[in-house]
């Protein structure tokens, strides 16, 4: 084809409108054909692309100008906003527009499917700083399980603006605050993050003005708090009677109000007696009684803010952790503190006292009553986790501890007040008495190490009677799931019958007596008896009933064997 032929392909674009635009089939057409009509064609083309040609260019130059026009103008807008102080979230409408009618909220909300009411009662956490919504306000959906909060995001577009983003060099970009804090690998796990470390949502205050906090009626008497311990605890009647007008008395005082101006006191409590004479079990079973969330913390682990060890918040995480991170139920819980007498102050030291009289001090506030910051679950609050707030005035303190050491003390001031006269009591006058704990006074306490502060929040003091061999005897038998009927349990899925005679368990009450560890030695002795006869038991099936003697106990004999038939 001659050059005067041949057409140029964007003018044939031009020309031909986009449907009727020819493929190549078309284009490898009849040569023929085209040469006929091309001069036709040619005349029109020509007046086409010079009549398109104008159209384009003045549509281009009315573009260019509406859009110069309409960049400066919103220039000048972003210019004068920003002059003004006009939050720029607010003004790109990220701060309210998260809500029902964000896409990104709808698209997230439509994404989660069945969870949606799962997710629905736990609060949004911001992932730069870890506050909740509750707190931070509302949250804006950056992906599918991140949120960030809007005061994070503001900082995030006020570094931007002080930046300014140079295209050319980037390494200002590695200034901007709170981008270092983010862990790029985190962001893989943000689908699989646990609910332990979720918070749920507080309930809205009309609904906690509808329905009252506890109900008083739902609250049981003391004597049937103390009915239902008898049950489980074998003995301890003085310190089972308190323990129930405690409580009794302190959730009527959660349940009441304080608008005729008496306001009642905690009656946070603390326990004294020797190892394995039941305190946990008591609080434990108490809490199963009253169904109310119960942390069982350790005042070993506890150091003073900045060392290593847990935080003095960390009890009110675990409390927080067992009501289901539901920090209004965890408001009415029950916190017990073991190990109570580890915190005392220690004696001829010249090191700084980090687990000592300071977490004594630190304590102060969570036993008077205080709004406190915990992490949720986590024990340290370094850990990248969400806060919560959590009132301490409402929730029970219980402390126990063995104080070891405390009898002498106490000995020393009985002695000192019947020492001197014609009528003085001998020295070893209550070195054989096995309750000497129920002497026990604030100050031999205060001598021990504990500082007055600290046992001022403690109003009720009591101590627990020291295990005899008749309450050890009753303790094997008597309660609902006693050792012996835990074991008749087992031999039974097996179809055994076992049986104690009683001259066998005082056998095994006298050598839990010699261990001096309390009841904790009745389960030691058991399992050494039980362990052949539950080991030979399964090889004959003919064995029907087994007798624990006293002779077995004692190692003189062995065990009545009978069997079936």
């Amino acid at each position: 084809m001659s050059d005067k032929h041949r057409f140029d392909d964007t003018d044939f674009r031009e020309v031909i409108p986009k449907e009727e635009k020819p493929g190549k089939a078309m284009l490898g057409a009849d040569v023929d054909s085209a040469e006929e009509s091309e001069a036709e064609d040619m005349d029109s083309t020509e007046e086409l692309d010079s009549g398109g040609m104008d159209l384009r260019e003045e549509s281009d130059s009315e573009d260019m100008d509406s859009i110069e026009g309409s960049d400066l103008e919103d220039m000048d807008f972003l210019e004068e906003a920003e002059s003004e102080g006009v939050d720029l979230i607010e003004f790109l409408g990220l701060r309210k527009g998260n809500g029902k009618d964000s896409p990104k909220a709808s698209a997230a909300g439509t994404k989660g499917g069945g969870d949606a009411s799962e997710e629905s009662e736990y609060e949004d956490i911001c992932y730069i700083c870890h506050r909740p919504e509750s707190k931070a306000g509302a949250m804006i959906k950056v992906a599918s399980k991140i949120c960030i909060c809007s005061d994070c995001m503001q900082k995030t577009f006020d570094s931007m603006n002080h930046i300014g983003f140079p295209m050319g060099d980037m390494s200002s970009f590695g200034n901007m605050p709170n981008i270092s804090m983010i862990n790029l690998s985190d962001l893989q796990n943000m689908d699989a993050l646990p609910r332990r470390q979720k918070l749920k949502k507080k309930k809205a205050k009309e609904e906690k003005k509808a329905a009252p906090k506890l109900d008083i009626k739902s609250i049981p008497a003391p004597h049937k708090i103390k009915a239902s311990l008898d049950e489980y605890v074998v003995g301890q009647e003085y310190a089972k009677k308190v323990m129930a007008v405690a409580v009794y008395n302190h959730y009527k005082r959660v349940a009441c109000d304080s608008q005729d101006g008496v306001e009642i006191e905690k009656s946070n409590m603390l326990m004294v007696g020797p190892t394995g004479s039941g305190k946990t079990y008591l609080v434990r079973t108490l809490a199963q009684l009253l169904d109310v969330p119960l942390a069982i913390a350790d005042a070993t682990s506890l150091t003073e803010a900045g060392y290593i060890g847990d935080d003095i918040e960390s009890v009110v995480s675990k409390l927080l952790a067992a009501a289901d991170n539901d920090v209004e139920r965890a408001e009415h819980g029950i916190i017990f503190i073991d190990e109570i007498d580890k915190i005392a102050k220690k004696r001829n030291t010249n090191q700084r006292d980090v687990s000592g009289e300071s977490v004594q001090q630190g304590m102060l506030k969570l036993l008077e009553g205080a709004e406190v910051e915990v992490p949720v679950g986590a024990n340290s609050k370094n850990a990248m986790v969400p806060l919560a707030t959590v009132n301490t005035r409402d929730i029970l303190f219980i402390c126990g501890g063995a104080f070891p050491d405390l009898e002498g003390i106490i000995k020393e001031r009985l002695n000192k007040k019947s020492s001197l006269g014609f009528h003085a009591d001998l020295k070893d006058k209550y070195d054989k008495e096995e309750n000497i704990m129920h002497y026990v006074e604030v100050e031999d306490i205060r001598k021990y190490g504990m500082i007055p502060e600290f046992l001022g929040r403690l109003p009720i003091v009591f101590a627990l009677d020291a295990l005899s061999e008749d309450m050890l005897v009753r303790i094997l038998t008597e309660p609902k799931n006693a050792i012996v009927k835990q074991y008749q349990k087992l031999l039974a899925m097996d179809e055994v019958k076992l049986e104690f005679e009683e001259n066998a368990l005082r056998a095994i009450a006298r050598r839990a007596k010699e261990k001096d560890v309390g009841a904790r030695a009745l389960r030691a002795i058991i399992e050494e008896f039980m362990l052949d006869i539950m080991y030979e038991i399964p090889k004959d099936d003919n064995i029907g009933m087994v007798t624990i003697t006293e002779a077995y106990i004692e190692k003189t004999g062995g065990p009545l064997i009978q069997m079936r038939g």
